[in-house]
């Protein structure tokens, strides 16, 4: 597949396989030593990319000729190894259903493009709904890029809580099912109120998009009826 950057550049899309781990691992030592703040970005072995390449079209790549410049990854858990799906309450019977969204590298040349939403919503327009239901994921809070992403693929917040060794992270899910109901309360917090953020979370709240102040960043909740 095709896609045209804003400038103009041609690049292809395709799913990435084994034989693509060296572009893969290395492209992801770029996007690494380019982070301000490291904790952001929880890095893959190349192990876990193994097991990632050993299904077929879980990982999609996008190149400029032949320099890897973007890649998404998607894993089937099998068993919510993570325990995503159990932060969120599905039931262990929903776990063969559950797609993790697990990480997106942008070579930082080519960032303004779009293209860790882009590479996400063609996996997901591609995604076989008798397989999967639940796309889920973690965010560290503050990280807006990624945030933004989550959002504009339709994924909501569940859940804030620690995660991989006590580092603070939201968990999204999109549930290809669902159907929103009416809204019966929505309240605006500041992203750095972790306390209140849980506190609504664990009273049904979903967050479902994040507002710039002028100071700080505040994500929206809302309770279905």
């Amino acid at each position: 597949m095709q896609h045209v950057l804003r400038d103009g550049t041609n690049v292809m899309v395709r799913y990435l396989t084994k034989e693509d781990l060296p572009v893969i691992t290395q492209l992801q030592e770029i996007v690494i030593e380019d982070l301000i703040d490291k904790d952001r970005l929880e890095p893959l072995s190349e192990e876990e990319f193994l097991t990632i390449l050993a299904e077929d079209k879980l990982m999609i790549g996008v190149f400029d000729q032949k320099k890897l410049i973007g890649f998404r990854a998607f894993l089937n858990p099998k068993n919510d190894e993570e325990g995503l799906g159990e932060d969120i309450g599905l039931l262990e019977s929903e776990y063969p259903r559950i797609v993790y969204s697990e990480i997106s590298n942008v070579h930082p040349d080519y960032r303004g493009n779009g293209l860790q939403t882009f590479m996400g919503k063609s996996w997901i327009n591609s995604l076989d709904e008798r397989d999967f239901r639940y796309i889920l994921a973690t965010v560290a809070p503050f990280n807006i890029a990624s945030l933004k992403d989550k959002f504009a693929l339709g994924m909501r917040i569940y859940q804030l809580k620690n995660k991989y060794g006590g580092k603070l992270r939201y968990i999204f899910c999109k549930d290809l099912r669902a159907n929103d109901n009416q809204i019966i309360d929505m309240v605006t917090i500041e992203m750095d109120d972790t306390q209140k953020q849980q506190h609504y979370l664990s009273d049904g709240y979903i967050g479902v998009k994040m507002i710039q102040g002028k100071d700080t960043w505040y994500v929206e909740y809302v309770k279905y009826k």
